[in-house]
């Protein structure tokens, strides 16, 4: 028996649909996975993921940042960077079929993509002038990578193509033993035309998962470097804060109500709600840091670390929220602060008449407009924060430096790594979230919270307690009200607040029927104003409205 001749196809076969993704995925993660371990290394700023991230912050509409806070509370950095690598694995794929199609466009895309981010890296705040270099190399990787793959995977397919027609032009010699050749039992097998398509593939699933489990193993190493190379966590560890000056009144013996499930009166650090715009949490040394206060002033005053703590520093009680918290919701917190008064500061630096405004700015770039009167307020605990719940400040909560200052809401108050202070005027300057439409001052709103029963929590008839808290910070809270399906009102036990800059917890003991219930609660503030009924989103000046919860007795 003779082999038939095969003639040439007429299209040359390409790598499947699969394959050429998965070479584009095992690339980029390489890639992404080097650039992370560089950025480690040279500019921990820089790294991929966080100059996508940090862009993409830059550039989201607030209703969108609203959303993902409402989604998300404080796991929103997670949830963006678990959706960058989703979108990234996604392109990763397309990129690596439109190489295996079109040879050197998806090397390009890989390429041109580093080389963009590099780009963007530098125009960060933080950029250092390495700051371009973990992108670049992210990019160059995963453009070599994908052209390696690609030419293992096109091997594979030329491999798997000869196999095929090899066999399509001799069936029978693949039956039985060739006549001619009695003693080839590999051509009886097939061995002979599958064997290489076989080693190619395998070459090629190798080479791919190799690439794939390198770029995870960079990006942790680069993540462990990370950890190991932060110096500021080891100086605040061992940092001992000054003793105030003036201490804060200890906690009032009646500020806790006695109620399961009812939250702490002080929040702990680690439960204390973060938002901020900062992926990676600044690392910041406090030998290098130092506070600037210049613009309509008659003197600029520079000071640094050690001439901060050596000031008379101050203890305040102070609740903080965010304007994002929505009716009902838990992104606040009530802490005892330790810091130096703003308002001394810009006394030194004597603000001109015409200015209004203080802009904030943050290592990272962030900034928020304060109105200049409230800092400067006696009665106001307006403070540089240096510590927080008789601890120097976490670093993800401002070490070494932050503002606090009660009646606002954060984003127009509570700057963290503080690095400026620009005395200016609100029709001159603005500052990062009332470019997107925020108002410029925010002023904290008066609301209650129901936080006993819980959401969802079944109750059995008989005597139970609702609890919660109020705020309205620098004004105070002098009622709560809490309303059971469309009954009277009724007047709830206000615990004793620590002062009229923290929330206040209440209760209202309740004998519950079987049934469907709701619950509604309302405060009144210091000066008589109620709580309105009226709900509003928080954009643009903070949430408003009567948190209703639905509870069943059985």
């Amino acid at each position: 028996m003779t082999r038939a001749a095969v003639a040439p196809p007429d299209v040359a076969p390409r790598p499947s649909l699969l394959t050429g993704a998965a070479a584009g995925v095992a690339a980029v993660v390489l890639g992404a996975g080097v650039g992370e371990f560089v950025a480690a290394i040279v500019a921990s700023p820089s790294s991929p993921f966080s100059v996508v991230g940090g862009v993409l912050i830059d550039l989201a509409p607030s209703w969108a940042k609203d959303a993902a806070i409402s989604l998300f509370g404080t796991g929103d950095k997670v949830a963006l960077l678990v959706g960058i690598a989703i979108v990234l694995l996604v392109a990763a794929a397309g990129v690596g079929v439109l190489e295996a199609r079109r040879p050197w466009w998806g090397v390009t895309i890989c390429a041109g993509l580093g080389t963009v981010v590099a780009g963007l890296a530098m125009t960060r705040t933080e950029a250092t002038e390495m700051s371009w270099l973990p992108p670049l190399i992210a990019g160059l990787a995963a453009a070599v990578v994908l052209r390696v793959l690609t030419r293992l995977a096109w091997r594979a397919t030329d491999a798997e193509a000869a196999a095929a027609a090899a066999e399509a032009a001799s069936p029978a010699v693949l039956a039985m033993p060739d006549e001619d050749h009695p003693d080839d039992d590999a051509v009886g097998t097939g061995e002979d035309v599958r064997g290489p398509a076989d080693a190619s593939r395998r070459r090629f699933l190798v080479w791919a998962g190799s690439a794939a489990a390198a770029g995870i193993l960079t990006a942790a190493l680069g993540s462990a470097l990370r950890a190991g190379v932060r110096t500021v966590e080891a100086v605040r560890s061992t940092l001992r804060l000054p003793r105030p000056a003036m201490p804060a009144p200890a906690v009032p013996a009646g500020a806790q109500v006695d109620v399961v499930g009812a939250v702490p009166v002080v929040t702990p650090n680690r439960s204390f709600y973060r938002i901020d715009t900062a992926l990676i949490v600044p690392q910041v040394d406090p030998a290098t840091w130092s506070l600037r206060i210049f613009g309509m002033v008659e003197e600029e005053v520079v000071i640094d670390w050690d001439e901060l703590l050596s000031l008379p520093l101050e203890e305040s009680w102070t609740t903080l929220v965010c304007v994002s918290n929505p009716v009902g919701g838990n992104l606040i917190g009530n802490a005892k602060w330790l810091g130096h008064p703003i308002r001394d500061l810009l006394a030194r630096a004597r603000p001109t008449a015409d200015a209004d405004m203080v802009l904030s700015r943050s290592i990272d770039g962030f900034t928020a407009s304060t109105p200049l009167e409230v800092l400067q307020e006696e009665d106001r605990n307006a403070i540089l924060a240096v510590g927080m719940n008789d601890e120097p400040l976490p670093a993800e909560h401002g070490f070494p430096v932050r503002m606090v200052v009660p009646g606002l809401y954060g984003y127009v108050s509570a700057t963290k790594w503080v690095t400026e202070l620009e005395v200016t005027r609100f029709d001159r300057a603005r500052a990062y979230w009332t470019d997107r439409g925020w108002s410029a001052k925010g002023p904290v709103k008066l609301q209650s919270r129901i936080d006993v029963p819980r959401r969802n929590q079944g109750l059995s008839p008989g005597d139970t307690v609702i609890a919660g808290v109020a705020w309205q910070q620098h004004v105070g809270v002098s009622k709560v009200e809490v309303q059971i399906d469309d009954g009277p009102w009724q007047e709830a036990t206000l615990a004793t607040a620590i002062s009229d800059d923290t929330w206040v917890q209440w209760s209202l003991p309740w004998r519950a029927a079987p049934g469907q219930h709701s619950i509604r609660c309302r405060a009144t503030n210091a000066v008589g104003e109620t709580q309105t009924e009226k709900d509003s989103w928080p954009e643009p000046d903070g949430a408003t409205g009567w948190q209703q919860l639905n509870v069943s007795v059985a």
